[in-house]
């Protein structure tokens, strides 16, 4: 386990990004909170905000982090859980959100792009190859990370993380929004729905249309 005093700093950058409005990825709050009101039926930009009357420390903090996931859920061999406004209503208006990264041995987590937020990674535990994409050059800036590191990934570039160690990887990434939003790119491509024109895929990836279909196959698409 990295050395108990870089945690702290984790939190203080985090923190410092939610707080300076240059790179703060959602609208300024007008209060000092807003708890989510889960029961509420408006639809809004966010979430309604519970009586602050009725606001509790319970709201402002969850344990869902502590708890290793299911890294065998899925064919990328990754776990994600989020601290959000589901566990957590306190953050909302807040613009920010935390999660926990389980990674199997080999597990990656597939090329991606959250289109409202900068995140930032701090590795736990393990070794990775991580990199972003530069959007105006195609230039990829890749790294490898043992814990204890840090790694930002900048707003709206496509990123990925693999597994390298021999031993399973944690990582906790913080990203200045409460909803990042996210776009993974297999799962955005061949499993969509509705599904996106074989002849489409075809052509953009230079595969035949079989292969298309085992790719979607493989990914759960139709």
């Amino acid at each position: 386990m990295p050395s108990a005093c870089l945690i702290p700093l984790l939190f203080l950058i985090v923190f410092l990004m939610a707080a300076t409005e240059r790179i703060s990825g959602d609208p300024d709050a007008l209060q000092d909170f807003c708890v989510a009101d889960a029961n509420s039926s408006v639809y809004m930009n966010g979430l309604a905000c519970l009586n602050p009357n009725e606001a509790s420390p319970k709201h402002f903090m969850t344990s869902a982090l502590r708890t290793p996931g299911n890294t065998s859920a899925n064919p990328f061999g990754v776990s994600l859980i989020a601290a959000n406004t589901n566990n957590m209503p306190g953050l909302n208006t807040l613009g920010i959100l935390m999660a926990r990264i389980d990674m199997a041995v080999g597990g990656v987590v597939p090329p991606h792009i959250h289109p409202r937020a900068t995140e930032i990674l701090y590795v736990m535990e393990g070794n990775l190859s991580v990199g972003f994409v530069d959007s105006d050059t195609n230039k990829l800036f890749p790294h490898i990370l043992e814990a204890g590191d840090v790694f930002v990934f900048p707003k709206g570039t496509l990123h990925f993380a693999q597994n390298i160690g021999e031993k399973p990887a944690i990582t906790i990434n913080a990203l200045n929004s409460q909803n990042p939003g996210i776009l993974n790119i297999p799962l955005a491509t061949f499993a969509s729905s509705p599904a996106v024109p074989e002849e489409v895929l075809a052509k953009s990836f230079a595969i035949s249309s079989q292969e298309v279909e085992q790719i979607r196959k493989l990914l759960g698409g139709t």
